[in-house]
């Protein structure tokens, strides 16, 4: 285990005003809020635009990421960027809903893609309702979906940041890295529901099954709780201890405060620190996923 953990910020999700007024909505307030955690000690970042994650097309624009991420990378040249993609859009192919992510890395923006290799009804809320931003549909790839945008990546020359909502997810990508189909660089993001009703819980021993899943695949791995606190809960210590690296951010922070992006990461840093850990620069994420720095 090294000293250094991976530090990742998912800034805003689709995560309103409404519900914390901190957050960043507009390309330039999330090239500020992406630059002063980068700033900070986070290596990674993410972020969703405006548009929302349930379409019918499933179409989303490069535009607004390439007006936001711009400024950061000129700022931060070996940070990791990726965005989301759009969900629900049945028929629709993997070609149209990933355009954007394929175009970002045509562009050698970010150094990373971003792939979900799995399908998963994750809008419903602990008091029964579906979130706002979801809708009572599965949001889907296939087996399909999944090989495709691991190859394009490999061809892009990215690293793929692959969202593992549940289980499966985790299993359908290591089979694929066993035949060799993952490409260098990845990082898989273990997510665990909070109030969102997806998954596994933010325990101990849902994080050990992960881990157990994981032993032997040299794949790094972080965590983070979708609609709850990864620091409150204690699951970002559990990570800590067993080799794991950390998500913050507003896209997935629920709870009675209205923090801003920076004082979440900031919570993180402090375990960091008392664990005699620090967080890896961009230049050390690189290395320890095995990406080039950007050049």
């Amino acid at each position: 285990m090294t000293d250094t953990v991976i530090v990742e910020v998912a800034v805003n999700g689709t995560t309103t005003r409404e519900t914390n007024p901190h957050v960043p909505r507009t390309p330039a307030e999330i090239a500020a809020a992406m630059s002063a955690c980068l700033g900070r000690g986070a290596a990674i970042v993410h972020n969703h635009n405006d548009e929302p994650m349930f379409t019918a097309d499933a179409v989303h624009s490069p535009d607004p990421y390439v007006a936001a991420w711009t400024p950061v990378v000129a700022e931060h040249p070996d940070a990791l960027l990726y965005p989301t993609m759009g969900a629900g859009a049945r028929g629709i192919p993997v070609e149209q809903k990933w355009a954007h992510v394929e175009e970002l890395a045509r562009r050698r923006l970010g150094g990373m893609t971003l792939v979900d290799p799995g399908s998963v009804n994750v809008g419903l809320l602990g008091s029964g309702e579906c979130a706002p931003a979801a809708a009572a549909e599965p949001y889907q790839n296939s087996i399909a979906d999944t090989e495709y945008m691991f190859r394009r990546t490999a061809e892009l020359g990215a690293a793929p940041s692959i969202s593992i909502f549940e289980p499966g997810f985790l299993r359908t990508t290591l089979t694929l890295q066993r035949h060799g189909r993952v490409p260098a660089g990845a990082m898989v993001k273990l997510y665990f529901g909070g109030d969102l009703q997806f998954g596994l819980p933010p325990t101990e021993r849902a994080l050990d099954a992960y881990v157990e899943l994981l032993d032997g695949s040299g794949l790094p791995w972080s965590v983070a709780v979708l609609g709850g606190d990864v620091v409150g809960c204690g699951l970002a210590a559990l990570a800590l201890e067993r080799g794991g690296h950390v998500r913050v951010g507003l896209e997935d922070y629920a709870g009675p405060r209205k923090p801003t992006n920076v004082e979440l990461l900031d919570e993180l840093l402090e375990l960091l620190a008392a664990s005699g850990r620090r967080a890896a620069t961009c230049a050390e994420a690189r290395a320890t996923l095995g990406i080039a720095p950007a050049g």
